[in-house]
Formats: C-alpha cells, structure tokens, sequence
C-alpha cells in the first residue's frame, strides 16, 4: 500500500490519454461529410487501408506466434505471454491510428472547403492525435502492469519487460517495412507515369495508382511511423529500468519506477500541450512547434518538483532536461536541411537534368548526417558525466520520447493533410480548396521530416541504453575489447547488415513500383477515354499490386534481423554480440540520417518547384525534381525508417539472450 501514490499516478495519465483519444476520435467522428464524391473516394481509402492492415496483421500473427513458441519453450510461458501483450498493444495502436486517420482526411478537405485553413488544420491536428495519445497510453499501461504485478521478483520482471519490448519491436520492423514499401511502390510508379509520361497533376483522378498512393501515406506515415516511435517508447523505458537495476545507486524502487513516473509525466505535458493548442489564436506552424514547447516545458517542471519532493538525486533532472534540448535541436537541424537552403540550391541545380539533382541530393544528405552525430554525442557525453552516467544517458533517451503523445500527433497529422489534399483534387473542388490543403500539406512534410529525424535521434540514444543494458547484462564491461577477433568481426558483420536491410528494401520498393508503373501504363492505354476524364481507371488493381508486393518483400528483411543476433551469439560468443551491436548501430544510424534528410530534401525540392518557383510545374527542372523524388521517396519512407528499428530490435533479441 505505501507504493499506492506512484501507481495512481501512471495509472491516471494512462487513463486521462485514453480518455483524450477518445475524445478525439469522437470529435472527429461527430463531423458530417456532405459531398457524395468526397465520401466515395474516402470509403475508397479507407478499404484500402484496412485490407492492408489487415492482411498485414495476419503475417506478423503468423512470425509473432512462431516467436512466442520459441520463448515459451527456451524461457518461460509468461516470457511468451508478455511478448504477445506487447505486440497486441502495438498492432492496437496502428488499427486505431489507421481508422481515425481515413476517417479525419475526407472531414480536413471538406472543412477546407466549408470553413477555411484554421478549421481544417484543427481536424487534422486532432486525427493525429488519436494516434499519439493511444501510442504513449498503451505503452504506458501495458509497461506499467507488467511492472505492478512482477516488481517482487526482479529478474522476473526484467525478463518480462524484455520480451514485452521485443514483441513491440517486431510489430515495429514488419509495420515499417511492409508499410515503407507500400507506399512508395505506389507513390514512384503513380510519379513517374502520372508526372512524368502522361504530365497530369499529382493526385488527378485519371491517374490509376493514385488512390494506392494514398492509401500508402496512411500505412507507412501513421501506422507505420506509430509502430516505430512506439517500439522507441517501450525500448527507452524498458532500458532505463534495467540499467538502475544494474547501477548500485539506483537498484531501489524510488529509482525503479522513476521510469515509468517520467513518461507519465510527458503525457500529462502533451494533454496540456494539445489543450493549449486548441485555444491559441495561432499560425498553424506555431501551433505544431508551440505544442512540443509546451509539452517539453511541462515534462520538466514535473520531473523537477517530483525529484525535489521525494528526495531524490536533482542531477536526473539534467537528463531529461538535455534529453528535450537534444530532441528540438536536432528536429530543427532537419528542418534546415530538408525545408531551407539546401532544398533551393538542389532545386536550382535541378536546371540542368536529374544526374545534378542526384548527386546534389545525395551530398545534402551526406552532410546533414554531421551536426545531429554531434548533438547527439554531446547528449550522450553530458547526460553520462552530469546526469547519472549510464542511467543517465537512458534517461535522456527516455526524455526524448515522453512527450511522445503530441510529438506522434504532429507527425500523424502530416499524412491526413496529404490525403486531405488529394481528395480536394479527386472530388474537382475549386482551386482554393486545394491552396489550403497545399498549404497544410507543405507543413505536414517540415512536421513528417522532423519526427523521422526526431525517430532518428531517439532511436540512438535508446540502443545506447539497450545496448549499456546488454552488456551490463553479459558481464561484458572489461571483456569488449576492439582488437579481439571475434568482437572485431562482429562489429564488421554489424556494420555491414544495414547496407543488407537497406538493399533489400530498396530494391523490394523498386520491383513493386514496376509492377504499378506496367500496370498504370496499361490502363492508360487500353482504358478508352481515361486521359479525357471519360472513364474509371481501376484503382483496386493498384492497390491490389502493392498489398501484394509489399506483404511478400517485407519477410525477409525481419527474419534477417531476428535470426542474426541469435545466430552470431551460438557461433562466436557474447563478446562478438557486442560487436555486431556496436557495427550495427554506428552505421545504422549515419545510413539512417543520410537517407531520411536526403529523401526529404528531394522531396521538398520538388515541392519547391511546384510551387511557382524555378520554372514550376512541367519545366526541365520540375522533371528532373520528380526523379529525384523517386529515389527520395524509398530513401525517406522505406530504407531509411527501418533501421531506426533494426538496431533497437536486435538489441532487444540480444539482451534476451543474456536474461534467460
């Protein structure tokens, strides 16, 4: 009983960020759509979405039983059990995301229609924000009860805070591949056919692929990206909590729970960041960037009092105080990169053909891996030396992600904001529709680069921490030494894999983009009448390729990543585990960042040129954008978010292995 006031509190925030989702989910649903095109091309959408998501689902049931076999037998039942939870909890997230996000993006166009920017902007921001509040409620709750009802048995409980983090994590890695390829097999082969052979407008209705494409944003950009920060949240957490147990200091239940207190803390600054929001007379853009503030600002002041009555060591407040800075700094460096300067000058260069706006691209993406690597590393030096050492450093991590509940809603909002435009476009709505969509579309790319940057940064410090948990956990402190044999060629074999992981994406998204750029040829051309608008073209065959496509191409890469740490350890040892940790993440995370700010810079470069500038739409330069939009796109939604993933999944996988 006398631990009853730290569980009421997790409990209430998990609760008040269930209560706010459905809030939301019903303020959305409340909205009528008075346009009979409008709804048919949303019901379109949506059917789409959902018979990926759950043909999807159906796979990962298939891996993720598999998986609890294997633990189950090597562990124990319960290890098994607290797996399925966690996976559970992160397939319940993207369902609910995907549905409010379908059902906001047709009520954002037609409040764009019937009430202007601020209306629409609003409904958008609150469809994001069901997936935001379920993300940072689930895994608060699922953490939480695992924590109530095993704290008496330490070893326990880390064992089953491990496996629940696993089966986030794999949700996480086949929801990110499977919905990267997705939507970017559809969104080149609609660009290149649609853009650049038959040179009609993005989004137009003739073209066949573009309902596909749009189905794409939903999967990739809110399921997808939910299941990722997701598997981040429970994995910084789940770290944190290891890593007191192994730190003298902080082995009692004051610092034990310190954790889970954290991230109730960060949901309780997001409500308030959302509810401040609603209320503000503010620019959109200030909105978005207002509500972090706000949020972070909050998470602080709460950490701060808490530390100071309980007693506890005020220097953890350093953490989560450089673990916020780390996360607005870096969101604003990929902001720059994708967003300023850069984009123009790649856009400019873009005059003379797509091989100068290909290797332009590629050296903006080069170099914008540089200033967040320092950050980040100054982060990590910081909050090591200042704020607890290795627990510190988790806590930083953990910093990043407790706000998670509205950073996930300014993320989410993107995808719905393009949806929105789209079926503006599709329905034949007046120009001034599509100008405010366009207009919260552009925002939503700066808010989409952000978090893939903001993933990016969170994912390094949190396989730091896993990976500090690891070898805490693997008695390797004194035994990982750089020049053994077998360390060294697991570091090699580590960085080699995400080369691998990103190969094999990448080339999955460009045969399935085949396929849809043979099949919307085809229509073009058989189809009498539909480049005059005079017939249907027939999206389910589109979305029907890319379903298929991208179910097929995502196993492999998943199986890869869950097999080799096991492998490397029966083969070579603990140490050589290390090493493969430390290759995997070094380079994960420099091939990550070059390839997310890349692609978004090719993206926005084109954005850029569509929108008057540089000769605009259909000059030389637009057409050698679109191309280097093609590469962007899989570089940004597909290759690059899935090693966010990789580095953290094998982490999780090796550290059961030292927890049987």
């Amino acid at each position: 009983m006398e631990y009853l006031g730290y569980y009421a509190i997790i409990a209430g925030a998990g609760l008040l960020g269930i209560g706010v989702m459905l809030y939301l989910f019903n303020k959305i649903t409340s909205i009528p759509v008075d346009n009979e095109k409008a709804t048919s091309i949303a019901q379109a959408i949506r059917d789409g979405a959902m018979t990926f998501l759950v043909e999807e689902y159906k796979i990962i049931a298939v891996v993720a039983l598999l998986v609890a076999v294997v633990l189950g037998y090597f562990m124990s039942p319960l290890a098994a059990g607290a797996f399925i939870f966690g996976a559970l909890l992160s397939l319940s997230t993207g369902f609910i995301g995907m549905r409010a996000a379908t059902l906001a993006n047709v009520r954002t166009t037609m409040a764009a229609k019937n009430s202007g920017e601020s209306a629409a902007f609003m409904i958008a921001f609150f469809g994001g924000g069901v997936m935001g509040f379920a993300v940072a409620s689930f895994g608060l709750l699922g953490l939480g009860a695992i924590f109530y009802f095993y704290i008496g048995n330490t070893v326990l409980l880390l064992q089953l805070l491990t496996s629940f983090a696993l089966g986030a994590s794999l949700v996480a890695f086949f929801a990110r591949v499977g919905g990267g390829i997705y939507t970017k097999s559809a969104d080149v082969g609609a660009d290149l056919v649609g853009k650049v052979e038959a040179g009609i407008p993005e989004d137009d209705p003739r073209n066949p692929a573009v309902i596909a494409d749009n189905v794409g944003d939903n999967v990739g950009d809110t399921a997808g990206m939910g299941a990722d920060i997701y598997e981040s949240y429970v994995g910084a957490t789940v770290s944190a909590i290891i890593l007191a147990t192994t730190t003298p200091t902080y082995n009692n239940f004051a610092y034990l729970i310190f954790p889970l207190l954290v991230i109730s803390f960060g949901l309780i600054g997001s409500v308030v960041g959302l509810v401040v929001n609603s209320f503000l007379p503010l620019h959109p853009a200030a909105k978005l960037r207002n509500a972090n503030l706000v949020a972070s600002a909050v998470l602080v002041l709460l950490v701060g009092l808490y530390l100071h009555f309980a007693q506890m060591d005020m220097y953890l407040l350093g953490s989560i105080i450089i673990g916020c800075l780390c996360g607005m700094i870096i969101g604003s460096i990929t902001e720059y990169y994708t967003g300023g300067e850069p984009i123009r000058k790649l856009a400019d260069i873009s005059r003379s053909g797509a091989a100068t706006n290909l290797i332009y691209g590629l050296s903006v993406g080069m170099e914008s891996v540089v200033a967040p690597v320092v950050i980040l590393v100054l982060a990590v030096l910081l909050s090591f030396f200042f704020g607890g050492g290795v627990y510190g450093v988790s806590l930083a991590a953990l910093a990043m992600l407790a706000t998670v509940g509205i950073s996930m809603t300014v993320d989410a909002y993107g995808p719905i904001a393009d949806n929105a435009g789209g079926i503006a476009e599709m329905s034949g709505f007046g120009p001034e529709v599509r100008t405010i969509t366009d207009k919260l579309d552009a925002l939503g790319n700066t808010t989409a680069a952000m978090g893939k940057g903001f993933a990016i940064g969170s994912a390094l410090l949190t396989a730091l921490a896993l990976f500090s948990a690891y070898a805490k956990e693997a008695n390797l402190n004194d035994v990982l030494n750089v020049i053994d044999p077998f360390v060294l060629a697991g570091m090699f074999i580590g960085g080699a894999l995400p080369f691998l992981i990103s190969a094999l994406t990448m080339r999955s998204v460009g045969k399935a983009a085949l396929q849809m750029v043979i099949e919307v040829r085809r229509q073009f051309k058989e189809i009498p009448g539909l480049m005059e608008g005079r017939a249907q073209p027939d999206y389910k065959r589109c979305v029907a390729i890319s379903t298929k496509a991208s179910l097929r191409e995502m196993l492999w890469p998943g199986l890869i990543t869950l097999t080799l740490p096991v492998i490397i350890n029966y083969l070579m040892g603990k140490a050589a585990v290390g090493g493969l940790l430390v290759g995997a993440t070094v380079v994960g995370i420099m091939l990550a960042l070059m390839m997310s700010n890349g692609g978004g810079a090719w993206d926005n470069a084109k954005k850029y040129i569509e929108a008057g500038n540089v000769g605009g739409k259909g000059s030389d330069a637009h057409k050698a954008a679109v191309i280097g939009d093609t590469v962007g796109d899989p570089f940004k939604d597909t290759s690059g978010p899935s090693l966010n993933i990789l580095i953290k999944l094998m982490s999780i996988v090796s550290l059961l292995l030292v927890s049987r």
